[in-house]
């Protein structure tokens, strides 16, 4: 597309001066641009983009958020309420698309002879592609999860439905949809060879890698995202049993320094997506709904002492948590969370006795988790039958990367009940703050945490309005919607500009709704 614009300014301008006629050569050439870039810097670019709009507050803080009730909005809930702007997933297609072409040119620059030496001098070749089709398959889950069938690319499997990322090669401005069963399928067969492919004894890149820094964290990275996979489609797409057992006895993460996160720096030129908003808006809360579950006034649980670590106390100001100043407290009564699911008529009333996410969380500096060991331990508790030692272990590592002390933490455990289903997901929920793409998924899958407030039912109001209202009833401003969302609509430019292969796709997965349900969805 590039290259046609350029070809169209290169006419008009001929048409002014013919002294321009044997120029073309020169004018077509961007001289801003190399055919030899440097793979670690279009990696650590493609990283920062996918998690500056996967985790900012459009796409995280306007529908994954509240919709987990991680959050509620402070001013118009209409997103609370599931009516979200389709310029928002139309934002999350696009941008995933120009990422998976960004890791797709590190592998295509690692295995071009023209390149492929000079690459070298960055990172082992077999290493760099190896972490691009990681994060491909990381990138591709995220769009199949939100959408249903989607165009695809894969970099092992020339299935002639995978017409993703093809357009340098003649390929096509409109691909078809991959169904849903191809896609993740392939995602498991990528992981696998991505992982087997690593040499776990060199880096990835030698410079400029804010993510892993070594094959050996590559590969337990690769290995639990294919156990996530495979957890998430077990009884659904086949194979998927023998890729649990297979990405475990791979190896997966063993501890707290096996995390996977981009930490941003502590500063305001590149801080942190959420506190960036932060700085000029005060939108979001932390959701009455979770502050109850935490202070065990729902569900299985004792009060939970990531409830201080989590949100900042009733009354704390924009500009304390802005500067570092605000203090946390280990008062209960200190935190109520806001209403969720509100109408927008209501929060005024509400807001001065709600809480913001804490400075822990606020803050430029954040690390903003792709996936955490805390999270291996509940999936390796469900692989082994609700396994009471692994879910203790997912709910310590939790404790322990929030910056839990040990007295505390080990208190807090050994008030937890038995592990079974709902105690074990519900504590994934828990360690799952801020990651809330994941948090939807489970949900979708699984049903849990069952304390969520869903369309329909009766919310409590923390005080009474000026009418004396203390009650409220949660209602969906989306026709048919009685539980969470299930999907994301198609982006409207999808369905103008790709018509025919969108309406194959709608037809497909039972219709462009958002409670049709993904294959896996068995809630």
């Amino acid at each position: 597309m590039k290259k046609i614009a350029l070809i169209a300014s290169v006419i008009m301008v001929s048409l002014v001066s013919n002294s321009c006629s044997n120029t073309f050569e020169e004018i077509d050439t961007n001289p801003n641009t190399t055919e030899r870039p440097l793979t670690y810097g279009i990696f650590n670019s493609a990283n920062k983009e996918i998690m500056d709009n996967t985790r900012n507050e459009w796409q995280s803080g306007r529908i994954t958020l509240p919709w987990v009730q991680y959050s509620a909005q402070r001013g118009y809930t209409d997103e609370d309420r599931y009516q979200y702007r389709l310029s928002t997933g139309g934002s999350l297609w696009s941008f995933s698309y120009r990422v998976a072409q960004d890791y797709k040119q590190i592998i295509d620059l690692n295995e071009n002879p023209a390149t492929q030496i000079q690459m070298n001098n960055y990172g082992p070749n077999k290493n760099q592609i190896a972490v691009a089709r990681v994060m491909l398959s990381y990138v591709f889950l995220t769009l199949a999860d939100s959408f249903g069938d989607i165009p695809y690319y894969s970099y092992g499997n020339s299935d002639p439905d995978f017409q993703a990322l093809q357009l340098n090669i003649g390929g096509t401005l409109q691909p078809k949809f991959a169904s849903q069963q191809k896609v993740y399928a392939d995602i498991l067969k990528e992981l696998k060879e991505a992982s087997e492919m690593i040499d776990i004894n060199k880096i990835v890149f030698t410079q400029g890698d804010a993510l892993f820094g070594s094959g050996a964290k590559l590969k337990k990275f690769a290995n639990s995202l294919r156990l996530r996979v495979a957890t998430r489609v077990k009884g659904v797409v086949p194979g998927a049993e023998g890729h649990i057992a297979d990405a475990i006895a791979s190896g997966v993460m063993t501890s707290n320094a096996d995390n996977v996160g981009l930490t941003y720096e502590n500063n305001l030129v590149n801080p942190s997506p959420m506190f960036n908003n932060f700085r000029s808006r005060s939108d979001f809360a932390i959701s009455k709904t979770f502050v109850d579950l935490l202070k065990g006034k729902s569900g299985n649980f004792k009060q939970d002492p990531r409830l201080f670590k989590y949100a900042s106390p009733i009354g704390t100001r924009q500009r304390d948590i802005l500067t570092g100043v605000s203090v946390e407290s280990t008062n209960p009564n200190d935190f109520n969370g806001m209403p969720y699911g509100i109408p927008s008529s209501l929060t005024g009333s509400q807001i001065a006795s709600a809480n913001f996410f804490s400075k822990n969380v606020l803050k430029p500096g954040y690390t903003e988790i792709l996936m955490e060991y805390s999270e291996v331990q509940f999936l390796l508790s469900e692989a082994n039958g609700w396994s009471q030692t692994n879910y203790e272990a997912g709910v310590k590592a939790s404790l322990e990367r929030w910056g839990i002390d040990s007295t505390s933490a080990n208190t807090y455990v050994n008030t937890l009940p038995s592990a079974s289903k709902e105690n074990v997901l519900t504590q994934k929920y828990v360690a799952l703050f801020m990651q809330p793409y994941e948090a939807w998924a489970e949900y979708r899958r699984t049903g849990y945490p069952n304390t969520l407030l869903l369309p329909g039912q009766t919310g409590a109001l923390n005080v009474a309005t000026s009418s004396g209202q203390t009650t409220y009833t949660f209602t969906s401003l989306i026709a048919g919607l009685t539980d969470l969302p299930t999907r994301l609509f198609y982006p409207i430019s999808v369905q103008t500009l790709n018509t025919v292969n969108y309406q194959a796709a709608s037809n497909s997965i039972g219709g462009d709704r958002m409670n049709t349900k993904l294959i896996w969805d068995k809630n």
